[in-house]
């Protein structure tokens, strides 16, 4: 078993999509980033490579490259998953944590971990999603930013 960490945040900002997940949420901002700037999905590849120990997004996909300029993050993700089989291993689980004022995210929770558990070709019940707020303090309080934290664990594939 091998435990993976990672964290993504990213300014909120007018005329781009805001999505979560892979989900396209309605609301008056979206992330601003080189890609989609995907956070749930971002912070989801770096718990994957932590676990794998093989460095982070920005080692994959760095955002200096123009092949990644507004790229679809879930071909990112696609891409990282790719890595995980390459080294032997299961997803066990994924837990992530978005941090944010603003929308409200319980009506898009559910498509959120089922486009997450079809990136990956896993059962969904092994993807958990939660919202929180940071209760008015920092830049995401101000409802300037939105955060996401995940934690992945990894099994080995044993070959009898």
């Amino acid at each position: 078993m091998r435990i993976g960490y990672g964290e993504d945040i990213h300014q909120l900002g007018a005329d781009r999509p805001l999505v979560l997940a892979g989900v396209t949420i309605p609301f008056n901002a979206g992330l601003i980033g080189h890609s989609d700037a995907d956070v749930v999905i971002h912070a989801i590849c770096d718990s994957l490579l932590g676990a794998l120990a093989l460095g982070d997004i920005g080692q994959h996909f760095p955002n200096t490259d123009v092949r990644y300029l507004n790229i679809d993050s879930a071909i990112l993700l696609k891409k990282t998953f790719d890595l995980v089989i390459e080294n032997a291993y299961q997803i066990h689980n994924i837990d992530v944590t978005v941090i944010l004022e603003k929308p409200h995210l319980a009506p898009y929770i559910l498509s959120m971990r089922g486009r997450i558990a079809e990136i990956l070709q896993i059962d969904v019940q092994k993807i958990s999603i939660k919202a929180g707020t940071n209760e008015g303090l920092d830049a995401i309080g101000r409802g300037k930013a939105i955060k996401a934290i995940a934690v992945t664990l990894l099994e080995e594939i044993k070959h009898d």
